[in-house]
Formats: structure tokens, C-alpha cells, sequence
């Protein structure tokens, strides 16, 4: 039970990297398959809903409200939110860099409830799979088997995401500044 808390706590911080934790432990046999997953989806999926909530409570403190309301991608997030809520949400699961605005905005935009914890299950429930299903399958390789080596997976796992999740960011921040064919998104 000591290593189910202990995931759900990780995925707060670092939502890849628990996964990736989870897929090895659970490849070492130190917890069942079923309850690294099930330690891993409530993780996420609490974690979104508490950013759901957070922007539900921005409404109400003016500090947040201003940080919010000046963030860079908040006026693109709020004109995709209004157009097609529950498909926005669920790409915003696999959008890098948006994740934390997006959903917190859904919270102060008001997006109902059942819309955003839908989209927000379905999207949590298949990254969940599909990450841990790859992680998993690669610690049961024969290299990995018995070797520590498995646990250089972390390290490589992080960088990995945080360059990708740089890159995105610098992305789509300079094709803003440079002039995209969504010019008229980045100025709302």
C-alpha cells in the first residue's frame, strides 16, 4: 500500500515519471499490474480535477485571477474551450505546456463539471495505458530483466519529457512571435 500512495503522490509531481515508475516496479514484481495502474489514473486524474478546482477558487482571489487572466496561451485555451469543449480538454492531455493553464482555466471559464471530468477520464485512462503498457513491456526485455539497468529509465524518462515539453513550449511561443497562420490566435 506503502508504493500505491507513494505513486499517486509521484504522478502529482511528475506525472511521466510516475508512470514510468509504476510500469518498473510493477515489471520488478513490487506491485501488482493492477494496482500501479489504478495508483497511477487516480494520480492524474485527482491532480487534473485539483487544477479544475484551483481555477473554480481563482474566480474569487484576485492575485490568481490577474496571473491567470496574463498568462500567454490563456486567450487561445479560452477560445478553443468555447468551441469544442470536451475534444479540447482531451487534447489538452497531450499538449505539453498546457496541461496545468488549460485546465485550471477550465475551472474559471466554468466548463461544466461532467464535460471536463469525462474528457479528463478518457484522455487520463488511455496516456495511462499506453505509457505504462511501453514501460512495462520494455522492463520485461531480457537486458532488463534482473539488471538495475532498468532504473536508468528514470533518468532518461524525465529529460526526455522535459525536453519535449521545452520544445513544444519555445514552439509555440515563436510561432506567435514570428507570424503562424494563427496570428489572429495569438493576439486574442
Amino acid at each position: 500500500m506503502l508504493l500505491f500512495f507513494g505513486i499517486i503522490v509521484l504522478s502529482y509531481l511528475l506525472e511521466d515519471v510516475a508512470i514510468t515508475t509504476a510500469a518498473l516496479l510493477s515489471g520488478s514484481g513490487s506491485i501488482p499490474v493492477s494496482l500501479a495502474l489504478l495508483a497511477v489514473f487516480i494520480g492524474i486524474a485527482s491532480g487534473d480535477l485539483m487544477l479544475f478546482l484551483l481555477g473554480r477558487y481563482a474566480r474569487r482571489w484576485d492575485g490568481l485571477r490577474r496571473k491567470l487572466l496574463r498568462h500567454h496561451a490563456m486567450h487561445w485555451i479560452q477560445h478553443r474551450l468555447e468551441s469544442r469543449p470536451f475534444l479540447n480538454i482531451f487534447l489538452l492531455r497531450y499538449t505539453p505546456g498546457l496541461r496545468t493553464i488549460g485546465f485550471t482555466l477550465c475551472g474559471y471559464l466554468s466548463v461544466r463539471p461532467v464535460i471536463f471530468c469525462s474528457a479528463v477520464l478518457v484522455a487520463t485512462a488511455l496516456w495511462t495505458a499506453v505509457i505504462f503498457t511501453l514501460f512495462y513491456h520494455l522492463s520485461q526485455l531480457s537486458m532488463f530483466q534482473n539488471s538495475p539497468l532498468k532504473w536508468l529509465l528514470l533518468p532518461v524518462v524525465f529529460v526526455l519529457f522535459f525536453f519535449v515539453n521545452r520544445r513544444s513550449s519555445n514552439q509555440r511561443k515563436s510561432s506567435c512571435i514570428a507570424g503562424s497562420p494563427n496570428q489572429q490566435e495569438c493576439a486574442e
